[in-house]
C-alpha cells in the first residue's frame, strides 16, 4: 500500500540525534552516525520530528510501505524503555510532547545517542572539612553541572530542565578563562554552551526563541570572550528574545582572554 513515511537524506544528516527523541513512536535511531528509520510499521507519516532536524534531512514521502503498527510500536516501545503512547494512531493527532517522554536516562535507552539523551543530575555538596567523611582538605569541588547535555545544538526548547531556569548561555571558550567557573556561573544554573563563530548561528538564534517562548527562563545571563567575534553569542540571545516577543531580564558578562569580568551589561 502508498501510503505518506519518513525518508532521510543521508547526504545532509549529520547524525546529531536531535530527530530521535522528536519520534514518540521510535522509529528512529542513530546507527552508523547517521538517523534511520528503524521500521516502517514504527513510522505513522505525520512528521513530528521534521522540525528537530537543524540539516532539513527529514521530510514526508508517499511510497509503498507497510501500515502504521500501533500495536508493534507499543512492543518496540517497552523493549527500548520508553514511554508508552498516549491516544496516538496513524488516523489520530499526534499528543503533545511532555518534557519527560522520548529520552533515556544514565544508560540512554530510547535515543540512538547517548550523548543526546536528556538526564537531570544532582551536584554533589561542596566538601568542608573531615567532618564531611574525612574528606581531604584539599581535594576538587564537586562539579555543579545539573543536567545532559549541554550543547545549544542538543537540547530541545522543552527540556525540562530549562522551564523556569536561571539561564545561562555560554560561550565555548569561557570556562577556559574562568577559573572558578562552576561556583561563579554554574551552581544552581542551567547552562547552554555554544559558538557563534564555528556553529550555526542563525540555527541558534531560532533554538533560543523557542526556548524563550516555551521554556520561559526567569533570567538569561549571556558569557561571551572579550574577542569581536564572540559578540554575536550575544546579538542572537538578544534576537531571539525579541523574536519570541518576550520580556526576560538579559545580562551580558564580557570575559577577558586572561580571566576576569572585563563589563557586564544589563539588556532591557
Amino acid at each position: 500500500m502508498k501510503r505518506k513515511i519518513i525518508e532521510i537524506d543521508e547526504d545532509k544528516c549529520n547524525g546529531c540525534g536531535l530527530c530521535v527523541p522528536g519520534c514518540k513512536e521510535g522509529a528512529l535511531q542513530i546507527i552508523d552516525g547517521k538517523a534511520r528509520l528503524v521500521s516502517d510499521v514504527y513510522c505513522d507519516g505525520l512528521g513530528a520530528c521534521l522540525g528537530e532536524c537543524p540539516q532539513g534531512a527529514l521530510k514526508v514521502v508517499e511510497r509503498d510501505a507497510p501500515e502504521f503498527d500501533e500495536k508493534a510500536v507499543e512492543a518496540h516501545l517497552r523493549t527500548i524503555g520508553r514511554p508508552p503512547l498516549a491516544g496516538h494512531g496513524p488516523h489520530g493527532a499526534a499528543p503533545s510532547p511532555t518534557p519527560a517522554q522520548g529520552h533515556g536516562h544514565s544508560h540512554g535507552h530510547g535515543v540512538g545517542c547517548p550523548g543526546s539523551a536528556l538526564r537531570r543530575m544532582s551536584p554533589s555538596p561542596t566538601p568542608t572539612t573531615a567532618a564531611t567523611g574525612g574528606v581531604p582538605a584539599d581535594a576538587p569541588p564537586p562539579s555543579q553541572l545539573g543536567h545532559w547535555p549541554v550543547q545549544l545544538m542538543l537540547v530541545p526548547p522543552h527540556a525540562p530542565f530549562l522551564k523556569d531556569a536561571d539561564l545561562v548561555l555560554c560561550a565555548d571558550c569561557v570556562p577556559f578563562a574562568v577559573p572558578d567557573f562552576h561556583a561563579r556561573y554554574l551552581q544552581g544554573r542551567s547552562v547552554l554552551v555554544g559558538c557563534p563563530k564555528l556553529d550555526d548561528a542563525a540555527f541558534y538564534q531560532e533554538k533560543m526563541a523557542a526556548i524563550f517562548q516555551q521554556a520561559r527562563p526567569r533570567r538569561v545571563t549571556v558569557l561571551r570572550m572579550e574577542v569581536p567575534c564572540c559578540g554575536g553569542l550575544a546579538h542572537l540571545a538578544q534576537q531571539a528574545r525579541a523574536q519570541a516577543g518576550v520580556a526576560t531580564p538579559l545580562e551580558i558578562h564580557v570575559i577577558g582572554i586572561q580571566g576576569g569580568i572585563v563589563s557586564r551589561q544589563t539588556v532591557r
